[in-house]
């Protein structure tokens, strides 16, 4: 038989249990979202115009139209919109495409 008294226990038990958790679950969930927010160190360490570099890069600036499509990463294209969404193309100061040094250009512009 539940009583008065029994569920006065249990609501002050359930509580008790709340306040206790409520930090924990706050932290958990700051911890997750700072974790789901941080590079990883790859791509912050990635060599420019390496395969790991080009990948990072497209994390960064989405070379897609958002359903899969877009072009082959490292590609003439691709570079193309890079280019593009980062405002430079078409600007006399961006090395040429095909040289080392369009990649450091554009990790100085990242």
């Amino acid at each position: 038989m539940v009583t008065s008294s029994n569920k006065n226990r249990l609501f002050s038990l359930l509580n008790y249990t709340a306040k206790r958790l409520y930090p924990l679950c706050l932290a958990s969930l700051l911890l997750l979202l700072t974790a789901c927010t941080q590079q990883s160190p790859e791509a912050e360490t990635a060599l420019p115009c390496t395969a790991a570099w080009y990948q990072a890069v497209e994390s960064s600036i989405s070379s897609g139209d958002g359903m899969g499509h877009g072009p082959d990463i490292g590609s003439e294209e691709w570079k193309s919109v890079i280019e593009f969404k980062l405002g430079v193309r078409d600007n006399p100061d961006v090395p040429d495409r095909n040289s080392s040094e369009w990649c450091r250009f554009i990790d100085d512009l990242l």
